[in-house]
């Protein structure tokens, strides 16, 4: 993989998200120069200005949200050799997925009122469910360290390494009080570690950007809710607040009708 001088080519492109992804990555690169140096940028409208179409890696931040975003997918998809989502939005659909819960129509005349007609949207979607996906970097927004990881593994020609196991392992290891033994609310049963439990590290619940893990516990998180005095039907915003398009793929929690 890479040109005559030896160097991948890769390219960033955005759909729906607020780009801080992309601002992760430019912070990262600031301090890993040897990573700058290791690859050849073709195309970034975040941080240049010149726009090559030969590329070998293509990083996708954010969701799929109009018809027309997939024929640019397929575009990209059909150029790179490997195609990583970058950040929760391109992951999960993150706050995106939200729309999703309401009917269309009605969030499209809240958001445009009277001219709502003119702007093409549909149910917001990771852009997994458009094109296969090669490798994903969770968060709301990525870890920079994860980043420039995950980026070295795919030079070495290794699949990435990301965490399969809930928040609350990293919390063990780093001593945490679990914040629902403090009258606190926590998504770290379910979620996908990664992210050395920085919330609850410094009190503050996990509201699951990284995703759910691949075989959620919905038992744990039931007697973990209900030790702390609460039910999903409670919470549930919280669930859904990254998570919508998971939840409703799976029907997670069907059995408090939810």
């Amino acid at each position: 993989m890479g040109d005559k001088n030896g160097k991948p080519k890769i390219a960033f492109f955005d759909f729906a998200s607020c780009e801080g992804c992309q601002l992760t990555v430019i912070d990262a690169l600031q301090t890993h120069l040897d990573l700058l140096d290791a690859v050849e940028v073709v195309q970034w409208r975040e941080a240049m200005t010149e726009k090559g179409e030969d590329y070998q890696i293509a990083f996708v931040e954010g969701s799929c949200t109009r018809k027309c975003d997939e024929e640019r997918l397929f575009e990209i998809r059909e150029q790179a050799d490997l195609v990583v989502a970058l950040g929760a939005c391109a992951h999960t659909g993150c706050v995106n997925t939200l729309k999703n819960l309401q009917p269309l129509d009605d969030v499209r005349r809240y958001v445009y009122g009277d001219k709502a007609d003119w702007y093409e949207t549909y149910a917001a979607r990771p852009i997994g469910d458009v094109v296969e996906v090669d490798a994903v970097i969770p968060g709301c927004p990525i870890d920079r360290e994860e980043f420039v990881r995950v980026v070295k593994n795919l030079l070495l020609g290794k699949k990435p390494g990301i965490p399969d196991y809930p928040v609350c392992v990293e919390c063990k290891l780093k001593e945490n009080v679990c914040l629902f033994h403090v009258g606190k609310f926590c998504l770290g049963p379910v979620t996908r570690a990664g992210c050395d439990a920085i919330c609850p590290s410094y009190g503050d619940g996990c509201e699951g950007c990284r995703g759910l893990i691949p075989e959620p516990n919905e038992n744990a998180m039931h007697e973990a809710l209900e030790e702390a005095g609460l039910t999903v039907k409670e919470i549930l915003s919280r669930f859904t607040m990254y998570n919508t398009d998971r939840v409703q793929k799976t029907q997670m929690f069907e059995q408090e009708g939810q």
